[in-house]
Parts: C-alpha cells; structure tokens; sequence
C-alpha cells in the first residue's frame, strides 16, 4: 500500500481510545486548517492531520473524486497501523469523510461533518475564487502583497483572501489549480452513499446556506442516525468563527469527559 498524503501525527500519554481522530480540511485548505480543534482534542486522541490530494504537500493528480479522496485517507489511516478510525471534516472534508463509509464501513467508528450534507450542490460559490487565482498565476505574481491586489479586483472579502494565501509560496499555489478547477462539478457534487448505521454529526453555521432543511431525508436515507449541531451567528467557516461552540458539541459527540 502506497501512501503519498503528507500528514502529522500528535499523540497523548494516555489517549481514551484507540481509534485515532482524522482531521480533513475542505477545497483550498491544508492540513492545518483544523488546528484549532486538533490541539484540543489531541489531550484525548491520536490526532492525524492530513493535506488532501492536490492540496498542501501532498500528492497532484488529475482525478479526485471523493471514492478517490476517501481511499487515500483510509490507505493512510491503516498504513499507521489503526483498526478504526473517528473523522472530522470541514466541507469537501466532511464529504470527504461521509464517502469512507461507503469504503470500509466496520472501519469508520463515528463521523463529523462541519457545514456541508451529504448532497450534491447546484450552485457554483467558488467561480469568483478560480477566476482570482488564474489572475494571480497569469501575473506571475512573487509576493504575498502582490497576489492581494490582484484578487482583490475580483473578491472583496479579506478573510477570503487571507485564507487562499495561505496555500501561496513562492510565487507558487500549493494547491493543484488545474485539477481543483477540472474536478469542481465532482467537487461539488455528490454519488449517494448506502445507509451507514453509525453516529454521524452535522455542524452546521446558522447563516451558512451549505446545510438546508430540504435536504434532510437525503440525509436520514444515508446517515440514519445523524444528527445536527447548528451553530448560531456562523457562516462556512464555523470552527474558525466559534471554536468553542463547535469543540463543545465534538465533546459530547464523542462523550469526552469534562
């Protein structure tokens, strides 16, 4: 079995169980995008941060669909030589997670999927995005400062910006540009996974339009017992935005002792 996922490991003394937790961050992200939970909830678990396919330093790739993303997450889980594992993932990370089931079903123990559901999406939110970073890569842009002008004619959220550069080095995008933009209909898309009769937990942002209440019998035909965590006053970027509300409901999911 090959691994090429670049990854970390962080371990406590004494983990309270022995499937490890696996962080997976959503398009454009890297593995440290989960920080923030990760350095919590490595005082309980064995915590494994993962850079995706065509992301961070990883490997590139022309495919990535989720059957895809899900096999090298679950290669790299048992290459370290765990027999389960719990996932936690941030957007295309959730879905990320929700298609391993389908994968290893008695090997999952339990997922979380911070503000997406197991649907396919009709709306395209990242065409501003692409259009940005063709610019930035077209200029030749070297610097940090540099790229920020640019993308600054075509997106006009900084936090937005601050995020895409963080994946910026060198005058270089660390993320794999063509095959992002070549994939994003798989991306964005979905192939409904058999019923999965684990616990799963959805974490939602209140004013984040990534989980509808129309999509709940999509939903409960998957992932029979999932349930929903909304976490009031968030967009998309819930764990970056009210950490402490989203590591609270992880706790109880995964009946962390206080």
């Amino acid at each position: 079995m090959t691994v090429l996922l670049n990854y970390t490991v962080h371990k406590p003394e004494n983990p309270i169980s022995n499937s490890p937790i696996v962080l997976i961050h959503g398009l454009f992200g890297d593995l440290n995008n989960l920080g923030v939970l990760g350095r919590d909830l490595q005082h309980y678990f064995d915590i494994i941060q993962v850079d995706v396919r065509n992301h961070g330093d990883s490997f590139r790739d022309e495919q990535m669909s989720y059957q895809q993303m899900a096999q090298d997450i679950i290669n790299l889980i048992k290459s370290l030589g765990y027999e389960n594992a719990i996932l936690i993932g941030h957007s295309m990370g959730g879905k990320i997670a929700m298609a391993a089931t389908a994968l290893e079903p008695d090997f999952i123990d339990k997922v979380v999927a911070i503000d997406i559901a197991p649907v396919a999406y009709q709306v395209r939110r990242h065409d501003k995005i692409f259009a940005a970073l063709d610019d930035v890569t077209k200029a030749q842009a070297k610097t940090r400062q540099e790229a920020t002008s640019i993308m600054r004619n075509i997106i006009d959220e900084d936090g937005v910006i601050s995020f895409l550069l963080k994946s910026f080095k060198q005058g270089e995008w660390k993320f794999n540009l063509p095959a992002l933009k070549s994939n994003y209909d798989k991306i964005i898309g979905w192939e409904t996974v058999p019923a999965w009769d684990k616990p799963v937990l959805l974490i939602p942002g209140g004013n984040s339009p990534y989980v509808q209440a129309e999509y709940k019998d999509q939903i409960a035909l998957q992932f029979p017992k999932a349930k929903a965590w909304v976490v009031a006053d968030t967009g998309h970027w819930v764990h970056a935005e009210k950490p402490e509300h989203v590591l609270r409901a992880i706790h109880r999911f995964l009946s962390i002792p206080e």
